[in-house]
């Protein structure tokens, strides 16, 4: 127990928020890396991806030298995830409902 206690005693609120946004921005960076290679645009996933690396060093090496750090990474996951997901959901156009089988269309 008091491992645990020493472990979150000795976190810093800055490397902690700074994990956060580099997993945020990891994470989305990771969509958009994941939604260039489906839509085969090599120079657009080639981009994505080296920029998906750059960042994630920021958060892997916060979180070596202490392992509650990762907590805050599965935040910022969770948050870059969800907030690229929600954007690129609102951006692509959904194509028409097709009428039921059997029935002419207009």
């Amino acid at each position: 127990m008091p491992d645990i206690i020493a472990a979150f005693s000795s976190l810093d609120p800055l490397v902690a928020a700074g994990v956060v946004l580099a997993t945020t921005l990891t994470d989305a960076a990771y969509v958009m890396f994941t939604a260039s290679v489906a839509g085969k645009r090599r120079l657009q996933a080639a981009n994505w991806s080296s920029i998906w690396y750059m960042l994630s060093s920021f958060a892997v090496i916060s979180y070596t030298a202490n392992w509650v750090y990762v907590v805050f990474a599965a935040v910022g996951s969770w948050l870059g995830a969800y907030a690229t997901m929600t954007f690129l959901h609102h951006r692509t156009p959904r194509p028409p409902l097709s009428p039921p089988p059997g029935v002419p269309p207009g």
